[in-house]
C-alpha cells in the first residue's frame, strides 16, 4: 500500500501542480511583444528591443521560477521629475514558494527595492522612496540632491518619506516610475486617468493602460506575489473571507493621525503635509468588518483562483481608487520571506506551457462605465493572443478600431467626439467575435 501511494503522487505531481496559481498565473510572452516607452515631450511611444512580460516559467515541487525583463507590455514613460532613468531590461529569475508559510514569529519588515513581483514581471516596491528627514539639520536626507542620512536609510530616521505623494509628478500614467532602470510600482498598478478622482493628468498626452481597471462589480484578478509567496490581488475581493457576499473594496485599517506637530520631525505644513512621511499613519483595527485588512495589508480569503482559501495581499485604494497606504504590502510580511532572484534554474524542473487554446466566449470581459460619457474602458482577462476591438453605430459603420495587446488586460477608447446614441462594442481574436451594447451620453 505505501508502494502504490507514493508511486501515485510522483505520477500525478506535475497535474496537480499546474492548477497552483504561483505557476499558471504569470504573463508569459507567447508573441514576442516589446516594450513601449515615451519621451517627454513626444506622445508617440518608441517601440524597444527588450520581449515584454514573462519569458519563462519552471517549477519543481517546492519551487517556482519565474524569468522576467522586468518590462511591461503597456507602455512606460515619461517621468517628468528630473528623473533621466528609462525603464531597461533586469533579466531576473524571481524564485516562489509553491507553498507560502505564515510567520508565527517576529514579522519581518518590508524594504526598500523589491518585496514582490507583479504577473507582468514588473518590480513591486513598499512605500518608500529613499528619502528621509534629518532632525540635525532639519531638512530632507537621502535621494538625489540631498545629503546622506546619518548612519543610512531605515538607521536612524522617524520620519520616512512616503513615495506615493512626493514622487507623484515622476510616475508615468501607469503609476510606475525606474530606479536605476529597475522600473517599479509602489501601488495599485492601474491607470492615472481610470481613478474616479485624477490626481495627475500625465495620462492626457502619455496614454497607457496599467496592468489592470478597477472594476467594482467582480473580483480583482491576481495581480501578483510578494516575497513570502502570498498572492496580491486588485482592490475588490468577496465581502466574507469565506467567499460569499458581494464584492466589496478591500479597504486599508491605517489612517492618518490628527497631531500638528511631529516628535524629531517638521511640523505639519503644506510642504510636509499630514501623510508626507510614513510614520503619519497608525494603525487601527476594525474587527468586526471582514472587508478591512491587517496590519499586513492583507486577510485569508477564498477566491477565484484560490477555493479552499489563502492568505492575500491587496492593492488598496480609496473611494475615489485613489491610492491607499500601506498600498500593497507592509509595513511588514504576513509570511516567512523565502522568495529571492537566482542566477540560475536548478535541473529537473518542469517549464510550464498553458493550453492556449482561445475561447472568446469564456473570456471575462467588461465593458465600462455604461452609458458612458468620456470614455469606455473594455476589460478582459490577461490573455496570451492580441484581441481586436471595434466600435460599432446603430448603422453598422465602425467609427473606431483599435486593439488589446497580449500582456494587456484593457482598451480605453476615447468617445468625446461621438454622438449620444447606442453603439456596439465587437471584440474578436480574427475568427470569432463578441459584441456589447453601449450607450453614450454627454
Amino acid at each position: 500500500m505505501k508502494k502504490f501511494i507514493l508511486v501515485f503522487l510522483i505520477v500525478n505531481y506535475p497535474l496537480f501542480s499546474q492548477t497552483n496559481p504561483a505557476i499558471t498565473a504569470w504573463l508569459r510572452n507567447t508573441t514576442n511583444i516589446t516594450g513601449r516607452h515615451y519621451v517627454a515631450g513626444n506622445s508617440t511611444p518608441i517601440v524597444d528591443a527588450v520581449q515584454a512580460n514573462i519569458q519563462s516559467v519552471q517549477y519543481n515541487a517546492t519551487n517556482v521560477y519565474v524569468s522576467a525583463t522586468g518590462i511591461p507590455a503597456y507602455i512606460t514613460g515619461p517621468f517628468q521629475d528630473g528623473n533621466p532613468s528609462l525603464a531597461t531590461a533586469q533579466n531576473k529569475i524571481f524564485k516562489f514558494p509553491l507553498t507560502p508559510t505564515q510567520n508565527t514569529g517576529t514579522a519581518t519588515a518590508t524594504t526598500a527595492g523589491n518585496i514582490g513581483v507583479f504577473i507582468n514581471g514588473v518590480a513591486l516596491f513598499d512605500y518608500r522612496d529613499g528619502v528621509a528627514w534629518n532632525n540635525t539639520t532639519s531638512s530632507l536626507c537621502g535621494g538625489p540632491g540631498n545629503s546622506p542620512c546619518p548612519g543610512g536609510m531605515g538607521t536612524t530616521q522617524a520620519w520616512n518619506r512616503d513615495a506615493i505623494p512626493a514622487e507623484r509628478a515622476g510616475f508615468d500614467c501607469a503609476k510606475a516610475h525606474p530606479a536605476m532602470g529597475n522600473y517599479h510600482h509602489h501601488q495599485n498598478p492601474s491607470a492615472f486617468n481610470l481613478d474616479l478622482q485624477v490626481l495627475s493628468t500625465v495620462c492626457n498626452t502619455y496614454p497607457s493602460d496599467g496592468l489592470y481597471v478597477i472594476n467594482p462589480s467582480v473580483h480583482s484578478p491576481l495581480l501578483g506575489f510578494a516575497y513570502d509567496g502570498f498572492p496580491i490581488y486588485g482592490a475588490y475581493a468577496y465581502t466574507n473571507t469565506d467567499g460569499t457576499g458581494a464584492i466589496a473594496r478591500m479597504k486599508s485599517s491605517y489612517q492618518l493621525k490628527t497631531n500638528t506637530t511631529r516628535t524629531n520631525g517638521p511640523a505639519v505644513s503644506s510642504t510636509y503635509f499630514n501623510g508626507y512621511f510614513r510614520e503619519d499613519y497608525e494603525f487601527i483595527s476594525h474587527p468586526t468588518d471582514p472587508t478591512y485588512l491587517d496590519i499586513h495589508n492583507g486577510r485569508f480569503c477564498v477566491t477565484p483562483e484560490y477555493p479552499n482559501g489563502i492568505y492575500c495581499y491587496f492593492t488598496t485604494v480609496d473611494a475615489n481608487y485613489n491610492s491607499a497606504y500601506p498600498y500593497v504590502v507592509g509595513p511588514t510580511f504576513y509570511g516567512n520571506v523565502v522568495s529571492s532572484t537566482v542566477t540560475s534554474v536548478p535541473t529537473g524542473t518542469t517549464t510550464y506551457l498553458a493550453n492556449n487554446t482561445f475561447d472568446i466566449n469564456k473570456t471575462k470581459i467588461s465593458i465600462s462605465p455604461n452609458p458612458a460619457t468620456d470614455f469606455i474602458a473594455i476589460q478582459t482577462d490577461l490573455l496570451e493572443t492580441d484581441l481586436n476591438v471595434d466600435l460599432i453605430d446603430e448603422l453598422g459603420k465602425v467609427v473606431k478600431s483599435t486593439k488589446i495587446l497580449q500582456g494587456s488586460t484593457l482598451s480605453i477608447i476615447e468617445t468625446d467626439s461621438f454622438y449620444n446614441g447606442i453603439y456596439f462594442v465587437k471584440i474578436s481574436d480574427g475568427i470569432h467575435s463578441k459584441t456589447f451594447k453601449v450607450i453614450i451620453t454627454k
